[in-house]
């Protein structure tokens, strides 16, 4: 009996859902228009990280391969 309470109560939030954004569209639209410049920001920050991470990767895997080449031309 709960499955079939989830699906009803979904059915009708998502019936609410569409009304209120048909009802309200000038304040939905300008919220998602206002939302979209800080993913933008907050999206490319993550990304710089990711970027600056893994070139500090590469440079760290470089290095340490470099030291077990040394390390095999000494033994």
């Amino acid at each position: 009996m709960g499955k079939y309470l989830a699906i009803i109560a979904g059915l009708i939030a998502i019936v609410c859902g569409v009304w209120l954004v048909i009802v309200w569209w000038r304040p939905f639209y300008e919220l998602v228009l206002g939302c979209i410049p800080p993913i933008l920001f907050f999206g490319g920050l993550i990304a710089l990280i990711a970027g600056i991470s893994s070139i500090k990767d590469a440079a760290r895997t470089k290095k340490l391969e470099e030291e077990a080449k040394a390390e095999e031309k000494k033994a």
